[in-house]
C-alpha cells in the first residue's frame, strides 16, 4: 500500500463521508509528461476520493487532457505513479485502465453513428456473446440502462439521436464495463440546459454508490454547482486543490490564468471606431432551409447585419442555428428566399464564392468543419490563402512563404507552436479555435459568422476571443455571434435576434433588453407579446 496526503483525516464529499485511512480511488503522484519543446505535465499530484465529483480546471493547454490520457492508458508518464485503491498500477493501454475501473467520455464522442445504441454499447466488449440476435442485444442494453439509471433507446440509430442522447449512450458504454471512475471532458459543451440537468442527476446517483467523477469543464458556474473539490492546473503544474465550498468564479478564473481578469462591457465603442452602416451588408429575405433529414429547419427567416455591428443570435441549441450559419456561408442552399451581400443576390453561391465576397466563418465544430485534422498546422492556417500572394505566385506554391504566414497568424492568435509541420489535431482545442478565428478574421472584410466560438474555451481564452470580435467590429466589419451564453451576448452584441423552431421571434436592441425577455422569446414567445406578458405579471 502507498501512502497519500489525505491519510489520517476524514474527508466530507457532497454524497458520502470517507473514513480516515480510506485510500483515494485514484492518486496521481508526481506525474510528468514531456513532448519535444513542451512540458505538458510536471510533478502533478491529484487525489480523487470515493463518493466525490472532482473538477479539473485550467486554461486550454494547461495539461488537463494529457493528464487524463495518462490516467486512461493512452500515454505513459515520464515520471510519477498511478495509484488505484492504494496500489501502484501501470496502464500499458486503455484496456488496462478500463480493467482497473477507469472510464472516459471524450468531448468528441467515439460512437459508430450507423450502428444502433445496443450495437454501440456491446461493440468491442469482452462480455458480448459471440452469437446474439438484435432483439436480445437490445434487451441486454435496456437492462443495463435501467440498472444504471440512464434512459436510452436501445433500438435507435446513434446518428439519429440528439447530442444529449448520444452522450448518455457514451456514458452507458463506459459504465457497463464496470467503471468506478468516470472522466468527463467538457460534458455540457453541446447540451441544452435541460440535458445538463439530467446529466448532473445521473452523476450524483453514480457517486452516491461510492464511485467518483473527474469533471473537466470551463463553465465555472457548473463546476461550482456539481463538484465537491476543484484542482486547478496552470502550465502543466498543479496550482491548488480546494473545497468547492471555499471557491467562487472570480477566484477560480484568477487561479487558472495567473492574474486578475477584468471583464468589461465590450459594447462600448472607441471614438475612432467605424460607425454602423446605414444599409445592411448581409441580408436574408424570407429564407427557408431544410435540415439533413428533409425537415424545415429555417422557416421564412429575414435578417439584416450591418457593417460595424455585432448581431447576437440567441436560442436553445437545435432551433435552426446550425442551418443559419450554413446558409450564410454557402454550405447549404436555401429552398426559397434570397441571400444578399451588399445588395447582390448570392442565393446560389457556394462556400468558396461566399468566402471570396469577404465573409469568414468560425464553424460550430472546429475539427469537423474548420480544420483538416491530419494536415499540418501550416496547411490549416493558410488554407484560405493558398492561391494568393505571398503563399502562391501565379501557379507556383511557396512552402517557405506559407510557413512564414502561418507563423504570423499563430503569433497574432497568441498560439505557441513547437512544430508547424505537425498535425493540427495535436494542438489543444483552445489553440485550434484561436487559429481558426484569426484565419477567418483575415478574410472577413465584410462579415464574420462565429458559431459558438467560446465553446470549450477557458475564461481567459473567451475574453481574448471576444476582443477579436470587437476589433473587427471597430474596423467596420459585421459580426454574427451565435451563442447559448446569454451573458456573453448581452456583454458583446449591439442587437440580439432570438430563434425558436427555425423562426426569428424578434430582434432586440441589447441596451434596452432584459434577460427575462430573451428567455421568454427563446421559449417561443414573439417579441410583440412581451409587453402583454409584462402586463399580466404586474396585474
Amino acid at each position: 500500500m502507498h501512502g497519500f496526503s489525505e491519510t489520517g483525516r476524514s474527508f466530507e464529499t457532497g454524497r458520502a463521508k470517507v473514513a480516515p485511512g480510506t485510500p483515494p480511488i485514484v492518486y496521481l503522484k508526481g506525474i510528468a509528461k514531456y513532448f519535444p519543446g513542451v512540458i505538458a505535465n510536471q510533478d502533478v499530484d491529484i487525489e480523487v476520493m470515493p463518493g466525490e465529483i472532482h473538477a479539473l480546471l485550467g486554461e486550454n493547454g494547461a495539461g488537463k487532457s494529457t493528464l487524463m490520457n495518462i490516467l486512461t492508458g493512452i500515454y505513459q508518464p515520464d515520471a510519477g505513479e498511478i495509484i488505484i485503491d492504494g496500489y501502484a498500477k501501470i496502464f500499458a493501454s486503455p484496456v488496462d485502465a478500463i480493467a482497473a475501473g477507469i472510464g472516459m467520455v471524450h468531448q468528441h464522442f467515439k460512437l459508430v453513428k450507423a450502428f444502433s445504441v445496443a450495437e454501440n454499447i456491446h461493440l468491442g466488449w469482452a462480455e458480448t456473446p459471440k452469437r446474439i440476435s438484435a432483439q436480445a442485444l437490445e434487451a441486454r442494453t435496456a437492462e443495463l440502462a435501467a440498472a444504471l439509471n440512464l434512459a436510452v433507446r436501445p433500438e435507435a440509430r446513434v446518428g439519429d439521436l440528439s447530442t444529449g442522447e448520444q452522450q448518455r449512450v457514451e456514458i452507458l458504454r463506459v459504465l457497463a464495463r464496470n467503471a468506478r471512475v468516470l472522466i468527463l471532458d467538457e460534458p455540457t459543451a453541446v447540451l441544452t440546459p435541460a440535458e445538463a440537468r439530467e446529466l448532473f442527476r445521473a452523476l450524483r446517483e453514480f457517486v452516491s454508490r461510492g464511485n467518483a467523477v473527474i469533471f473537466i469543464s470551463h463553465k465555472l458556474d457548473e463546476v461550482l454547482e456539481i463538484s465537491d473539490r476543484i484542482t486547478v492546473l496552470r502550465g502543466g503544474r498543479r496550482v491548488t486543490t480546494e473545497a468547492t465550498a471555499d471557491c467562487n468564479q472570480a477566484m477560480l478564473a484568477n487561479l487558472m490564468v495567473g492574474h486578475e481578469i477584468v471583464l468589461s462591457d465590450l459594447r462600448a465603442r472607441k471614438a475612432e471606431a467605424a460607425p454602423i452602416s446605414a444599409e445592411p451588408v448581409l441580408s436574408l429575405r424570407e429564407v427557408t432551409v431544410r435540415d439533413d433529414f428533409g425537415n424545415v429547419a429555417l422557416n421564412k427567416v429575414s435578417l439584416d447585419i450591418h457593417a460595424g455591428e455585432i448581431l447576437g443570435i440567441a436560442g436553445v441549441a437545435g432551433n435552426g442555428q446550425k442551418e443559419l450559419s450554413e446558409v450564410l456561408t454557402g454550405m447549404k442552399k436555401p429552398l426559397s428566399g434570397k441571400i444578399l451581400v451588399d445588395g447582390r443576390d448570392f442565393s446560389a453561391a457556394g462556400g468558396a464564392e461566399i468566402a471570396r465576397s469577404g465573409i469568414g466563418h468560425i464553424p460550430e465544430d472546429r475539427l469537423k468543419s474548420g480544420l483538416a485534422p491530419a494536415l499540418s498546422i501550416t496547411d490549416n492556417t493558410v488554407i484560405r490563402e493558398y492561391k494568393k500572394p505571398p503563399v502562391s505566385i501565379g501557379s507556383w506554391f511557396r512552402p517557405g512563404a506559407a510557413t512564414a504566414l502561418a507563423q504570423s497568424i499563430a503569433a497574432a492568435a497568441a498560439v505557441t507552436v513547437p512544430d508547424f509541420s505537425m498535425p493540427v489535431r495535436n494542438l489543444s482545442g483552445g489553440n485550434q479555435q484561436r487559429l481558426v478565428a484569426r484565419r477567418e478574421m483575415r478574410i472577413a472584410t465584410k462579415v464574420l459568422i462565429a458559431a459558438y466560438p467560446s465553446r470549450g474555451l477557458d475564461v481567459g481564452a473567451i475574453n481574448t476571443m471576444m476582443r477579436y470580435f470587437v476589433e473587427l467590429r471597430d474596423q467596420g466589419v459585421g459580426v454574427i455571434l451565435i451563442s447559448e451564453e446569454l451573458e456573453e451576448l448581452l456583454n458583446l452584441s449591439d442587437r440580439i435576434a432570438v430563434m425558436f423552431h427555425g423562426e426569428i421571434m424578434g430582434v432586440l436592441d441589447t441596451a434596452e433588453s432584459a434577460i427575462e425577455d430573451i428567455g421568454l422569446m427563446m421559449g417561443g414567445r414573439p417579441a410583440g407579446a412581451l409587453a402583454q406578458t409584462s402586463r399580466e405579471i404586474t396585474s
